[in-house]
């Protein structure tokens, strides 16, 4: 071959070669010239621009994650929180993505203080309680919407946001700690008063119903007492009927046993009293 022709033929390949680029599945595609886009709705496939004159500019499709510093804010109170937040966003206008952030690492620059803002505004409305539990939700909702409207300007879409972490500054900190165990005290307070005035409550009860068992056991002894002596009674009577001489006899035995227990028990009387009258004989009665 001759070498015109050989060189001719590398001219034409190396034309060819410029002028031809792939789109794949999770890429866009932006075409410009000088600076000035072209065109940025590509197909995946094959695609065609001048060569040495158009140039071309690929992004991916896919969700990227931007962490974010942990930033402070005030909340609707005056309290200081440090939030630290991540953020899923991705390119949607390829063609105002690159004149306005030409790359991912200018978009992040871009989309920081957006991201700042815009949690400080919803931040600002909320109490604390609401910003780490009550109204998480709604907050995080308002702030991707407005977020949103900003980032369309550099053609991206925030996908989702995340609070990862609240911290209280360690200046609050202690603060807080205080007031939480000063809380958390004055509960106990309240708990173990209430305890004492039910076990004060349950001790009253319980010596009032034994007052009140007592008496009663009290009334029903002194009420089988007397019921007992009276069928006491009525035995001795009903055998001092039977036989009254045999009852005196016994009688008098019970009283001799009584009186002479002891070695020095001493009593003196008349030997002819009644006391005696069984140890006489039956003619001296």
């Amino acid at each position: 071959m001759r070498p015109g022709i050989l060189i001719a033929v590398l001219l034409v390949l190396g034309l060819m070669s410029g002028s031809v680029f792939t789109v794949t599945e999770p890429q866009y595609a932006v075409t410009f010239r000088f600076g000035k886009v072209l065109r940025a709705d590509f197909k995946p496939g094959l695609h065609f621009k001048f060569p040495g004159v158009d140039n071309v500019r690929k992004f991916d499709r896919f969700i990227i994650s931007l962490e974010s510093q942990p930033e402070r804010f005030l909340t609707k109170e005056k309290k200081d929180v440090i939030v630290d937040s991540v953020v899923k966003w991705r390119i949607r206008d390829p063609a105002k993505f690159f004149t306005a952030a030409a790359d991912n690492e200018g978009a992040a620059q871009r989309l920081i203080p957006i991201i700042k803002d815009g949690l400080r505004n919803e931040i600002n409305k909320r109490n604390l309680q609401d910003v780490v539990a009550g109204e998480r939700g709604n907050m995080m909702a308002a702030f991707t919407k407005a977020a949103n409207e900003k980032a369309k300007e550099l053609g991206v879409e925030i996908v989702d946001v995340r609070i990862k972490r609240i911290n209280l500054p360690d200046e609050v900190s202690g603060s807080v700690y205080l007031r939480m165990q000063a809380e958390r005290q004055r509960v106990a307070n309240e708990l173990r008063s209430q305890g004492a005035e039910q076990a004060e409550r349950i001790r009253a009860t319980a010596d009032r119903e034994i007052q009140v068992i007592l008496a009663e056991a009290e009334s029903e002894g002194q009420i089988l007492r007397g019921e007992g002596d009276a069928i006491a009674a009525k035995t001795f009577a009903d055998a001092f009927n039977k036989d009254p001489e045999f009852y005196g006899f016994y009688r008098s035995l019970q009283a001799y046993r009584d009186s002479f227990q002891g070695q020095n028990d001493l009593i003196v009387l008349d030997p002819k009293s009644d006391f005696f009258r069984y140890f006489r004989s039956s003619d001296a009665r």
